[in-house]
């Protein structure tokens, strides 16, 4: 077998890393959705540890946000209308994408925990859906999570002491297997832009 000359090996070298970029740049173009109703973050961010409580009083913290897709809401069961409208939105996508054989864990946090006792949240989520989670717990922890994930909310005072509300970001937050932030959805939420964008992120189950 003939030598190559300097030249041709160069040549060959340079074809050889050119073959790869142009690979590398393709890869990442079909690797990256393009979401229509959301924001995909460049770099997913981890959620801090928290401590918060289910509707069925078992312990909910940052490790059961691993090893699947989770959307979360927070909002408050005495919300009027926010809060009603999102959860309808998030069953319908958790069902559309359950029809596709993608997996994807609602919870909803709820971020008045003086009013939504475990049995309130339990009756709340479940008129919903039987498979959203519904977590709270101390504003401490309740804090944490949502410095985390990125959601803000305030208690507004009422003309009663027990007639408050709660004002809240209305915004869903996709966390992936790994417990990261990947991406945020804004209002106004349609169950089928969200479900598509969703779709592409959701490997089907085997």
């Amino acid at each position: 077998m003939r030598a190559l000359k300097p030249l041709s090996v160069a040549l060959v070298a340079l074809s050889g890393l050119a073959l790869g970029l142009w690979a590398a740049v393709q890869w990442s173009t079909t690797q990256t959705p393009i979401l229509h109703s959301g924001i995909l973050l460049p770099t997913p961010r981890p959620v801090a540890p928290f401590a918060l409580t289910r509707q069925d009083g078992v312990a909910f913290t940052e490790a059961d946000l691993r090893g699947h897709w989770s959307l979360l809401f927070a909002g408050f069961t005495y919300c009027p209308d926010v809060c009603p409208t999102t959860l309808t939105v998030m069953k319908q996508v958790e069902q559309g994408l359950r029809d596709s054989r993608r997996a994807l864990n609602a919870v909803f946090v709820s971020v008045d925990p003086e009013r939504d006792t475990p049995e309130q949240l339990s009756r709340y989520v479940r008129y919903y859906s039987p498979t959203l989670t519904g977590i709270t717990g101390p504003f401490e922890q309740l804090d944490r999570l949502c410095a985390s994930l990125g959601i803000a909310y305030i208690k507004v005072p009422g003309t009663l002491p027990q007639n408050y509300t709660v004002d809240h970001s209305a915004v869903l937050v996709l966390v992936n297997p790994q417990g990261q932030v990947a991406a945020y959805f804004q209002p106004p939420h349609r169950v089928e832009a969200l479900t598509a964008d969703l779709t592409q992120m959701i490997p089907e189950t085997l």
